[in-house]
């Protein structure tokens, strides 16, 4: 019931209803959905069935490596693929999305590169689809000084997989951009994993850096994921190290020098 708090402070109480449509502004989490007899509301129902064939949608769409080399024109591209041979394999076999097919590590230009960023399919390649290109082209411009490798375009690829890469291609960092794990209230999202002087099979999450859920504009910007790791990346290029050793200790970084 709604109406004037009995503690004459003035304040309106919000009624059931009210309050959990209130709190629903603030978080996709399904909160206060209720129930009808010992089940969801049909509704609420409808919309979890939907969502969980959006995540798996996601999880099994094909990777179009020509849809994210068009979002980023004018910008040279390399494609190379993991170990893995086809997507039920990737999923079965995550050691093989971590290291580069044979025949294509030959493909990879080697150069004195300070980042290369690497554009992995990961377990959502509609995120890629929408955000990749985005995130490494206003990335790559507050990098003026930096020597910027050719973008690879993985497929069958997991985040390790940006290691074998830079290792192959001379880089000092590496900026693997994912699809993440698919959610009952994202399919979209994308991740962005920041690793300095990474070498395979010894390199380990703890020497990372992570944004996550970048999907504008339900998630973190394009401006906001670019602007923390031209950040990120300026300070890893002092400090000599990401991961653990490096924070994210502002919101508003500068670009690197």
């Amino acid at each position: 019931m709604s109406g004037t708090s009995p503690s004459g402070t003035g304040q309106v109480a919000l009624g059931e209803g009210e309050l959990w449509s209130s709190l629903r502004r603030h978080t996709q989490a399904r909160i206060g959905l209720g129930r009808s007899g010992s089940a969801l509301p049909t509704r609420h129902r409808l919309e979890l069935q939907a969502a969980h064939a959006a995540a798996r949608d996601a999880v099994h769409s094909a990777f179009d490596p020509n849809a994210v080399a068009a979002g980023l024109a004018g910008m040279p591209t390399v494609r190379v693929r993991s170990a893995a041979p086809d997507r039920l394999t990737y999923l079965q076999r995550p050691d093989l999305g971590r290291r580069l097919h044979a025949t294509d590590r030959a493909h990879l230009p080697v150069g004195e590169w300070d980042v290369v960023f690497v554009v992995a399919d990961g377990l959502s390649s509609r995120a890629v689809h929408e955000h990749a290109a985005a995130v490494v082209r206003r990335t790559v411009e507050r990098l003026p000084s930096w020597a910027v490798a050719p973008v690879v375009l993985a497929e069958q690829a997991r985040v390790a997989l940006g290691d074998d890469i830079a290792s192959a291609m001379g880089a000092v960092m590496v900026v693997v951009l994912v699809g993440e794990r698919p959610g009952m209230s994202a399919a979209d999202s994308l991740g962005a994993y920041l690793t300095y002087r990474p070498v395979r099979g010894v390199t380990t999450d703890a020497d990372r850096n992570c944004l996550s859920n970048i999907r504008p504009p339900a998630g973190l910007s394009y401006e906001g994921a670019a602007a923390k790791l031209a950040g990120l990346m300026g300070r890893a290029r002092e400090l000599g190290a990401t991961g653990v050793a490096l924070k994210d200790e502002s919101d508003a970084v500068a670009p690197p020098a």
